[in-house]
């Protein structure tokens, strides 16, 4: 089973990525921390956050709950800590869920998309993605190989990072 999540307000970028990546990423704008940590439980969701003190929420402290605390604002390296916490795979950007409302995409034709994308867009794409709840659509353009480039770049810093670590001698 795959890993998913909820992201409080402090990470709302950092769920985007993920994402981005594939994964089930529920975002709040605004969510008091117990209504969180309820909606984690229920459905097994790692939380993310920068919010201190939803570690001292008793399923955490208990170790009932994961929480991945983010030691930086920055979403860049927010997102490296969860790819090194959880060990995850980021070379293979899925693409699968809606990077604006986290619903699982659906495959779309180019007909099935003809005047709700740019003209460009229809005459260059040959595959689309359309949000089922949102009605976005998605194509794998420029935006989207940026962003995936930016993921192969992260991915490659773990890899790095584990090398370049001092070793301790015994």
């Amino acid at each position: 089973m795959k890993i998913a999540f909820i992201a409080d307000s402090n990470v709302g970028k950092l769920a985007r990525w993920l994402r981005m990546m594939g994964y089930d990423a529920l975002y709040f704008d605004h969510i008091e921390d117990g209504e969180l940590v309820q909606i984690a439980m229920r459905e097994s969701r790692v939380v993310l956050t920068r919010d201190t003190h939803i570690m001292k929420r008793r399923p955490v402290s208990t170790g009932q709950l994961k929480v991945i605390l983010a030691r930086s604002d920055r979403t860049r390296e927010q997102l490296v800590q969860v790819i090194n916490d959880l060990d995850l795979d980021c070379r293979t950007a899925e693409f699968t869920r809606c990077m604006e409302c986290n619903a699982g995409l659906i495959s779309r034709q180019p007909q099935d998309v003809q005047g709700k994308v740019p003209p460009y867009v229809y005459l260059t794409q040959t595959q689309y993605m359309q949000c089922p709840s949102c009605d976005r659509i998605y194509w794998r353009g420029t935006h989207w190989q940026r962003m995936k480039m930016e993921l192969e770049k992260i991915d490659g810093c773990r890899h790095l990072n584990d090398q370049a670590a001092p070793k301790r001698e015994a």
